[in-house]
C-alpha cells in the first residue's frame, strides 16, 4: 500500500539526514539546531531571553514588536493582564538577560477591558496600538495607543474581540481584525469585522471605519460555522484572526481560520472584495503524509485517504519579482463551545455508518484501494479512528461524508495575492524534519513531553511566520506551537522554497514530563524580525515569544558583522609624557648584552625555529581535516560518539533502543570561518616567534 511506502521513505529520509556539531555561544546552552544539508543551513545562535516571570501555560508572553529607536520590545503578558515594555539595548554588550523596564496595567488605558491581545509599531516608532477586548467579550473593544515610555495617548472603540492589530507600511491606518467569537452558550454571536483607523493626520479626535462581510463577496465553497448555517449570514460566521498589509499600501489581507479562508480587503474604499476558500490539503498525493494517530506506538508518516482544512493562524506577505505573496502558517482551528462544537473523531462517525469515501476527491487512491483501506481497519484507532474530524464538512445527496476532513495543513504555504491560488505548501516537511530532530517527542504538546501525543489532532501546530533578510537571502520562519521550536526557509525563490534550519531552546525533559520552569522556551506564539541595522546588536535577529514558558528569546542570525573601527579612536594618537631619564628603557646595546648567544644555543634556537615552522605549514590542512570530520553524521564508532554531541535518527533510536534524553540537536552556528580563523592565528604566532628570534640573533 502506498502507506507502507511511505514509512519506507521516512526512514530512508531519516538514514540520509546531516548533522553538525554544537557551537560555543555566549548564551547558547539551551539552544538546539537541526539541518539537512550544511550548505543550505541557516545561522542561529541563541543571544538573550527575557522571563516574564508567570507560570507555565498562562501567558506571560504572547504577541512581541520592537521599536528600532529606542531599542525596546513590548509584550503582551496576557498572565499580568498587562503590556510589558522590555530593554534590549544590552544585547549589545553581550548580556543575556532581557530586562523588564515597565509593566502597563490594563487599568491604565481607561477603557473596559479583559486583556491585551495584540501590539504594534507606527513604523516611524512615535507610538504603540495595542487590541483590547472587553470585559465581555462579545461587546466592542477598543485599540488604546500609548507612547514608547507606556502612557495612554488615545483610545478607539473598534469591534467584538480585536485579536489582533497591526499599522499599513506607511504608517496612515490602523488596522484591527475583531474576531467576534461567540458566547461560550452561543447564545450571543457578533459579527466580525475588521475597523480601519485613520492616523494620517495625528491622534486627536480618532474613530473607526468598520469593514463588514456581505454574502455576495463570499465564495460559496467558504463553510459556515454554525449549528443553524442555514439560517446566518456570513458575517455571524466569519471570524478575522490575523491580518497582512502588502508593501504598496494597496490590499489588506485576512486570515479567516474558522473558515479556511482569505479575505482581501481594499484600503481604497475599505470594504472587502472577496472572501475565498483555501481549499483541503488532500494527504493522500505524494510529498503529503501525516501522522494521524497517537495510538500507533511511534512515528508513522503516511499517505492516508484525509482532506484537511489549511486554516491558517498567523500570516504575513512580501514581495518578489514585482508579484505580492501571502505566507500562511496552517495551524488549524475548530468550534468547541459549550452550545455547539464541530469536534468528533472519524471512529464515531464511522460507528454511525456516516462516511461513504469517493476516490474522486483524492489524488492517491482508486474506489477499490478506498475500499480496501475500510475493509482492512481504517477506522481503528491505531490508523484513522482517533483523528479529530467536524461534523460541518461536505456532505453528498445520501447525507455521507465522501472524505475523511481534518483540522490544519501541518505546514506553511504561500498564496498568490492576486488570485489568491496556492503556489507552494510544505507538505509533509513539518513532520519528517521533527522526526529525525527530536525523535523521542515527535509531535509531543506544549504542555508535556510525551511521544506522539499530538498526531491525532494537529500534530505540530504551525501558529505563527515572518519573514527576513539574512545574508543576502529571504528566509521565512515559522513557529510551532506544540512541538516547539522555529523552521526557518529559504524563500528567495517563493515558488520552491528550500528547508534551511530547525531550531530550539525547549528542553525535553523525559517522557510525560510535564513542562514547567525547567523547560527553556516553549510555544512560540509570536514572532519579530528586526534587519541588521535597526538591531542593538548590528545583526539580524529574531524575537520569538513562547506563550506556554512566557519567554521571550533573542536569536541572532547569520553571520556576525564585523566590527568597524571608530575613526576617532583611530587618528587620536595618545599624549605622550617626557619620560624621566632615570626610568627610561634599557638603551640597544644593554638589550645586546643580556641576549648575548652562544654558538651552542644559536644552533639549538635554529633547529627549535625549523620545527616551529615546519608544524605551522600543516596546521591549515589538519584545520580542514577536522572541519570536514566534525560535519558528518556519527553512525557506527563508539569513540566518535562520545566525543561528539549528536542526536540519533528516529530510525536509530527505534532500532538500537537509544535514549537521546538530554542530548542536544546539533548547533549549526559553528562555521569554517572559526576553524579558518584559529588555523591563521597559528600561523601568525609562527611568523611572529620565527621573526623574534631572528632580531634576537642579528642583535
Amino acid at each position: 500500500m502506498k502507506m507502507n511506502r511511505w514509512k519506507k521513505m521516512t526512514a530512508m529520509s531519516l538514514a540520509a539526514a546531516t548533522l553538525a556539531i554544537p557551537a560555543a555561544g555566549h548564551a547558547a546552552d539551551d539552544l538546539k539546531v537541526y539541518s539537512q544539508d550544511p550548505g543550505q543551513a541557516l545561522q542561529v545562535e541563541q543571544i538573550g531571553r527575557y522571563t516574564s516571570g508567570a507560570a507555565a501555560g498562562e501567558g506571560g508572553t504572547e504577541i512581541v514588536a520592537y521599536d528600532a529607536n529606542t531599542k525596546r520590545a513590548f509584550s503582551v503578558n496576557g498572565a499580568a493582564k498587562s503590556l510589558d515594555i522590555l530593554d534590549l539595548n544590552g544585547l549589545k554588550d553581550g548580556k543575556s538577560e532581557i530586562p523588564l523596564l515597565k509593566r502597563v496595567s490594563l487599568e491604565s488605558f481607561n477603557v473596559s477591558a479583559s486583556d491585551v491581545t495584540s501590539v504594534a509599531i507606527h513604523p516611524d516608532g512615535s507610538y504603540i496600538a495595542v487590541a483590547v477586548p472587553s470585559q465581555v467579550k462579545t461587546d466592542p473593544g477598543h485599540v488604546v495607543l500609548l507612547d514608547t515610555d507606556g502612557n495612554t495617548l488615545a483610545s478607539v472603540e473598534v469591534g467584538a474581540l480585536p485579536d489582533m492589530v497591526t499599522f499599513t507600511p506607511d504608517g496612515s491606518k490602523i488596522l484591527a481584525a475583531n474576531e467576534g467569537e461567540p458566547s461560550s452558550d452561543y447564545t450571543v454571536n457578533p459579527e466580525g469585522s475588521v475597523s480601519i483607523i485613520t492616523v494620517a493626520n495625528g491622534t486627536d479626535n480618532l474613530s473607526a471605519e468598520t469593514a463588514k462581510f456581505t454574502d455576495d463577496i463570499v465564495d460559496p465553497d467558504v463553510r459556515k460555522v454554525n449549528p443553524d448555517p442555514e439560517n446566518s449570514s456570513y458575517a455571524e460566521n466569519l471570524e478575522p484572526e490575523y491580518i497582512t498589509v502588502d508593501k504598496n499600501n494597496r490590499y489588506a489581507y485576512v486570515a479567516i481560520q474558522e473558515s479556511n479562508a482569505i479575505a482581501k480587503l481594499d484600503l481604497e474604499t475599505n470594504s472587502f472584495t472577496t472572501v475565498k476558500s483555501l481549499g483541503y490539503k488532500d494527504f493522500s498525493r505524494e510529498g503529503a503524509g501525516l501522522d494521524p494517530s497517537n495510538k500507533d506506538d511511534g512515528i508513522a508518516i503516511g499517505n492516508w485517504p484525509v482532506l484537511s482544512m489549511y486554516m491558517p493562524d498567523g500570516m504575513t506577505s512580501f514581495t518578489s519579482g514585482g508579484k505580492t505573496y501571502i505566507l500562511t502558517a496552517n495551524e488549524g482551528d475548530s468550534q468547541d463551545w459549550d452550545g455547539f462544537s464541530e469536534e468528533t473523531r472519524a471512529a464515531d462517525l464511522a460507528a454511525e455508518g456516516a462516511y461513504q469515501l469517493n476516490a474522486d476527491l483524492y489524488q492517491g487512491y482508486t474506489q477499490e484501494q478506498l475500499n480496501a483501506l475500510v475493509q482492512n481497519g481504517l477506522f481503528e484507532d491505531e490508523q484513522l479512528g482517533r483523528l479529530k474530524t467536524s461534523i460541518v464538512a461536505p456532505k453528498n445527496e445520501e447525507g455521507k461524508y465522501e472524505a475523511v476532513y481534518a483540522y490544519g495543513g501541518r505546514g506553511f504555504s504561500v498564496w498568490d495575492a492576486d488570485s489568491l491560488e496556492q503556489v507552494y505548501d510544505s507538505g509533509s516537511d513539518f513532520e519528517q524534519i521533527t522526526a529525525v530532530a527530536i525523535p523521542d517527542y515527535f509531535n509531543t504538546t506544549n504542555d508535556e513531553d510525551k511521544l506522539d501525543n499530538r498526531s491525532d489532532d494537529k500534530g505540530p501546530e504551525p501558529e505563527t511566520v515572518i519573514t527576513g533578510d539574512v545574508d543576502g537571502k529571504k528566509y521565512a520562519f515559522i513557529g510551532l506551537e506544540r512541538t516547539g521550536g522555529i523552521m526557518a526557509y529559504d524563500v528567495s525563490n517563493p515558488t520552491s522554497p528550500t528547508f534551511a534550519t530547525y531550531f530550539t531552546s525547549r528542553n525535553y525533559q523525559g517522557d510525560e514530563a510535564a513542562v514547567d520552569s525547567a523547560s527553556g522556551d516553549v510555544a512560540p506564539e509570536g514572532l519579530t524580525y528586526i534587519a541588521g541595522d535597526e538591531s542593538p546588536t548590528g545583526q539580524p535577529l529574531l524575537l520569538a515569544a513562547h506563550e506556554v514558558s512566557g519567554t521571550i528569546v533573542a536569536y541572532a542570525l547569520g553571520e556576525e558583522p564585523e566590527v568597524q573601527p571608530d575613526p576617532e579612536e583611530e587618528t587620536e594618537q595618545p599624549v605622550t609624557e617626557p619620560k624621566d631619564p632615570a626610568q627610561e628603557d634599557p638603551k640597544p646595546e644593554d638589550t645586546k648584552e643580556e641576549t648575548a648567544e652562544t654558538p651552542e644555543q644559536a644552533e639549538e634556537e635554529t633547529a627549535s625555529e625549523e620545527q616551529v615552522a615546519g608544524e605551522t605549514e600543516q596546521k591549515p590542512e589538519q584545520t580542514e581535516e577536522v572541519n570536514t570530520e566534525t560535519n558528518t553524521e556519527t553512525t557506527t564508532d563508539e569513540t566518535e560518539a562520545a566525543e561528539q554531541e549528536t542526536v540519533p535518527t528516529a530510525a536509530a533510536a527505534t532500532d538500537a533502543g537509544e535514549d537521546p534524553q538530554g542530548q542536544h540537536l546539533p548547533n549549526t552556528s559553528t562555521n569554517v570561518f572559526n576553524w579558518m580563523l584559529a588555523g591563521a592565528g597559528a600561523i601568525a604566532a609562527g611568523v611572529i616567534f620565527f621573526v623574534i628570534n631572528k632580531l634576537r640573533k642579528r642583535a
